[in-house]
């Protein structure tokens, strides 16, 4: 008769000094990665001024570091699963602190975008490093969910602090600290990375590595990230974009056949067997479209409108990382209550809610009674579904794939805001020039053309909501019912 007994439950990791320190050395990476998303839009007008950037070539240093942000992600999080996710982690922070640095000195527009592109591939190693080591680290139940929530609280945080950093910098000591800063940060990170995270005890075998899985998935993904960056400017209909997308569309069709060939996958396409993944990033992806450009379209409507600084628009933000603060903290701990799926549900419909009291925003609006208010309902649904979807897309995962699970998430949202903003951005121009043709005053005008991409922005918030029905309301797993098996293979930290 086989032994069976309950399994005694297991110390809180995160109540313990290294628990806290692992999680703030996670959450600040995260907080790395993002902010850069952000950070250098205000500063735009300084550096065109200091290297004499021409218009076109400005938009990339934002765009470059997206695209290789994005393009990388896939490949990031499965090296980390196969290589040690302590490895990529600092490998990607080494690359980002050199990187930032060598932005912060560049005295021409090429050394610029180059440096932006390469801080791009150290962010893609970071991310999914990070968020696979956290969701390894903090056992499944009220731990992980705590963390979850610090993470999205942080995730938050930056996204809504870039352009308020990014205007505090540019207009203090200057456009180059937008850079400069993120270098003591990433040796801080090194320096607790080392401390606070052991080493991997294994590698795994590289001599079957998937060569051409890595190529045609992270070609495919860099045209596709690229045809929705140039997709506005270029013009939908535009032979360029649809000889980009369709080329991008062919190399991750091959892809997708080579991985069902391949003897070891880099992207082991059974992972969709995980039941909830690929509705949580579905939703992510579909949500992310309308929260990010939702933001894009407020601070334009700010500073191009309303004529507010850009510290006056990024201080706008600040109610923003207060409520998503509470609001992720508070979600991460409804879980082990009534589960996953109706605090993202309630959280998308509530974000929704609030980006469509946004989208009446008036042409001679303020900022108490125009903004805040829907600023205020959409951050408290934001977090909600944020901490949501990432618990809900690692529900499950095994430690072995959980580089791959996290890449794949990231890779989601970076998909999500790259389509949205191509997608929203064409939205709100149609609707500005049409008014402009017929001799409507500029204010009036894209005014209207805020309101029509803010409207879009809460319908896509709102498909998020119908999409994460289809996820299971997972809720923190009950302790297990051990019997008698082998050990457990070590995990790649």
């Amino acid at each position: 008769m086989s032994s069976i007994q309950t399994a005694p439950a297991q110390p809180s990791f995160i109540r313990t000094r290294i628990g806290v320190l692992t999680l703030l050395l996670l959450c600040g990476v995260q907080f790395l990665d993002v902010v850069d998303s952000s950070i250098t839009n205000v500063a735009f007008p300084s550096i065109q001024r200091a290297l004499h950037f021409s218009q076109q070539n400005l938009q990339w240093v934002a765009s470059g570091y997206l695209l290789t942000y994005g393009g990388f992600l896939l490949l990031g999080g499965r090296l980390a699963d196969l290589l040690g996710r302590r490895r990529i982690l600092v490998a990607g922070l080494v690359v980002f602190g050199v990187c930032s640095l060598a932005a912060g000195l560049a005295q021409t527009e090429g050394v610029l975008i180059g440096a932006r592109v390469l801080q791009g591939v150290g962010a893609a190693m970071m991310a999914p490093a990070a968020l696979s080591i956290l969701t390894t680290t903090f056992h499944e139940g009220r731990d992980r969910n705590t963390a979850l929530g610090a993470w999205g609280a942080i995730s938050g945080l930056a996204a809504a602090a870039g352009v308020f950093l990014g205007g505090v910098l540019s207009e203090g000591p200057g456009w180059r600290w937008v850079f400069y800063v993120n270098v003591p940060v990433c040796l801080l990170a090194l320096a607790a990375t080392f401390r606070l995270l052991s080493g991997a005890r294994k590698r795994a075998p590289l001599a079957d590595f998937d060569t051409p899985g890595a190529l045609l998935g992270t070609g495919g993904m860099l045209l596709l990230v690229y045809g929705l960056i140039k997709a506005p400017e270029v013009g939908w209909g535009a032979a360029r974009t649809i000889g980009v997308l369709a080329a991008a569309t062919l190399m991750l069709l091959g892809f997708l056949a080579n991985e069902r060939r391949a003897s070891n996958p880099l992207f082991p396409l059974s992972i969709f067997r995980i039941k909830g993944l690929a509705a949580a990033d579905a939703t992510w992806l579909i949500g992310m479209a309308g929260f990010f450009s939702m933001f894009f379209f407020l601070t334009l409507y700010m500073q191009e409108v309303l004529g507010f600084s850009p510290i006056q628009a990024g201080a706008a933000y600040l109610p923003v990382t207060a409520c998503l603060a509470i609001a992720s903290g508070v979600a991460s701990q409804l879980f082990s209550r009534i589960g996953t799926r109706p605090v993202i549900v309630a959280g998308a419909l509530m974000s929704a809610g609030g980006i469509y009291y946004l989208s009446r925003i008036p042409l001679h609006g303020s900022y108490a009674p125009d903004l805040l208010p829907g600023l205020i309902i959409m951050a408290v649904g934001f977090g909600a579904v944020f901490v949501g979807v990432t618990t809900a897309a690692n529900a499950g995962v095994p430690s072995n794939k959980a580089g791959l699970a996290a890449g794949l998430l990231s890779t989601s949202q970076q998909l999500g805001m790259a389509l949205g903003l191509a997608i929203l951005s064409a939205i709100a121009t149609a609707r500005t020039h049409d008014l402009l043709a017929t001799h409507v005053g500029r204010p009036d005008a894209l005014t209207a053309g805020y309101q029509r991409a803010l409207l879009v922005c809460s319908i896509f918030v709102l498909a998020a909501a119908a999409i994460a029905t289809r996820i299971p309301n997972s809720r923190a797993a009950a302790q297990p019912i051990v019997v008698a098996e082998a050990a457990p293979e070590p995990e790649l930290v």
